[in-house]
């Protein structure tokens, strides 16, 4: 408990000029929980970031926040879900990650406060200091690394997901996600259709109509939309088909295949991503460059050898020496001493095949 009132007050004995963390007021009263009463004024701690102060009370209440309402109950904030759209297990797990980074003082507060900041994407942050009247102001400064500011020149839109399945995750360089239709960029653009669709299906349901049901389901993912329920919470979303630009994954038949699609699930199953859309291709997929956890996930893949640097599409150097990196350490489908077959190659084959299957037919 003292732990994390020195981190969030930056008044450690060991590291007394550590003064990092972003500093949160009392927050509201959590699900189910009836409110406290009030506290009488404290004494302020001082200006700390830009003029934010923060008291006793508001070190305290946080870090009861932390240590006895995630711990012991899993309860979040109350009104936390009108400020963030991640879902309530995500928020969940912010707060399980943010108590759990100070429980462990043998690293000076501000790594450990990077250490919880790096788990929340950056948006969400921003939400949550929303919430707790804070300016963004006091945030840390993102890596230049990741998520570039502004987008890069060529894209064309961003995607926020919601969670990203492991059975939407078809290979190594490709995936299915799903975007909320809340999103302001989706919400003016769903047909009205989809939204009686959607109406129609919860009436069916209500009636006990699955028959109905179970077809509008069908004629609602076909319009490339789909009901989602997370946590208990239905939400309409947007479907989408990713492409990962400038990489290319062994086949699932081929040798490494189902070992890339595996490494891929490791990176972003189960989490939200952020996609920066540059193009549709032939087949009617998403091609961009995707985040996840602060990572850039083509590096990850590339570095790690589970991947394939598509030069025919994508000539930018990085990737050429992030390969060259796992190509030199013997990493991933580069560990065999015999080259492995580019997927590429590996696809002309098999078109070639089935068409002189059908001309000697």
């Amino acid at each position: 408990m003292g732990n994390i009132i020195r981190c969030l007050t930056g008044r450690d004995h060991d590291h007394g000029d550590d003064d990092y963390y972003p500093y949160y007021r009392t927050s509201s009263r959590w699900e189910d929980e009836p409110a406290a009463a009030s506290r009488p004024p404290q004494q302020s701690l001082g200006p700390i970031h830009g003029g934010v102060s923060v008291t006793p009370a508001a070190t305290a209440s946080l870090a009861q926040d932390l240590q006895l309402n995630i711990e012991s109950t899993s309860m979040i904030p109350e009104g936390l879900k009108r400020h963030v759209t991640s879902s309530k297990k995500a928020q969940i797990k912010w707060y399980k990650d943010m108590a759990e980074a100070y429980k462990d003082m043998k690293t000076p507060p501000k790594t450990q406060a990077e250490t919880a900041l790096t788990r929340i994407q950056r948006a969400d942050l921003e939400d949550i200091f929303s919430f707790y009247n804070l300016p963004t102001a006091s945030l840390p400064v993102p890596d230049s690394n990741h998520h570039p500011t502004p987008p890069p020149e060529g894209v064309q839109f961003v995607l926020n997901t919601l969670p990203v399945h492991n059975k939407c995750i078809g290979d190594g360089d490709g995936f299915t996600a799903y975007v909320d239709t809340a999103d302001p960029r989706e919400s003016a653009d769903v047909p009205p259709e989809v939204h009686e669709m959607v109406i129609a299906i919860t009436q069916a349901r209500t009636d006990r109509d699955y028959q109905t049901a179970n077809a509008l389901q069908r004629s609602l993912d076909k319009a490339g939309y789909k009901v989602i329920i997370i946590l208990g919470e239905e939400i309409l979303a947007r479907k989408y088909r990713i492409r990962m630009r400038g990489i290319d994954a062994p086949e699932l038949k081929m040798p490494y295949g189902k070992e890339a699609r595996k490494e891929l699930m490791k990176l972003i199953g189960g989490k939200s991503v952020t996609i920066y859309v540059y193009e549709q291709d032939q087949f009617g997929r998403y091609v961009g460059d995707i985040y996840c956890d602060n990572m850039f996930i083509q590096e990850q893949m590339l570095k790690c050898g589970h991947v394939h640097h598509f030069k025919k599409y994508d000539k930018r150097p990085e990737f050429e020496n992030w390969q060259k990196e796992a190509k030199s350490t013997g990493l991933g489908l580069w560990a065999s001493k015999k080259p492995p077959q580019k997927p590429w190659d590996w696809r002309r084959n098999k078109r070639h095949a089935r068409h002189s299957a059908i001309q000697v037919y």
